[in-house]
């Protein structure tokens, strides 16, 4: 599983059931014991659909600001892995080259003694 797929699912989780009711907006429904007037019953599936958009983009522009957040984060953890890589490579190199140059003494020293 991708390391960056964790924080991204803890951010939008807690946002899943309000973006659902939010996307699925209850129209108003005709009753067939009342009469019902056309145009009024309209306007009033208009006025729902509006506000449920409304509230579409207050919950998108809040993700869009947790995913923001959630992005920093992982590039700050990219960074400080960059970081680590590079000093692990220091000390790879230089823990190379000491085993070079005992491997040389030694070898010297082998050769001295014959």
């Amino acid at each position: 599983m991708p390391v960056w797929l964790i924080p991204t699912l803890k951010a939008i989780a807690p946002h899943i059931g309000t973006i659902i009711s939010a996307a699925k907006p209850v129209f108003t429904k005709k009753s067939a014991d009342q009469p019902v007037v056309e145009a009024l019953v309209l306007q009033q599936q208009i006025t729902e659909l509006q506000s449920a958009a409304a509230a579409n983009a207050a919950h998108i522009h809040d993700l869009a600001a947790q995913m923001q957040k959630t992005v920093a984060a992982l590039e700050q953890g990219a960074v400080q892995v960059n970081s680590r890589l590079k000093r692990l490579f220091v000390v790879c190199v230089a823990a190379s080259a000491l085993s070079i140059g005992v491997l040389i003494v030694t070898i010297v020293l082998i050769a001295q003694r014959m």
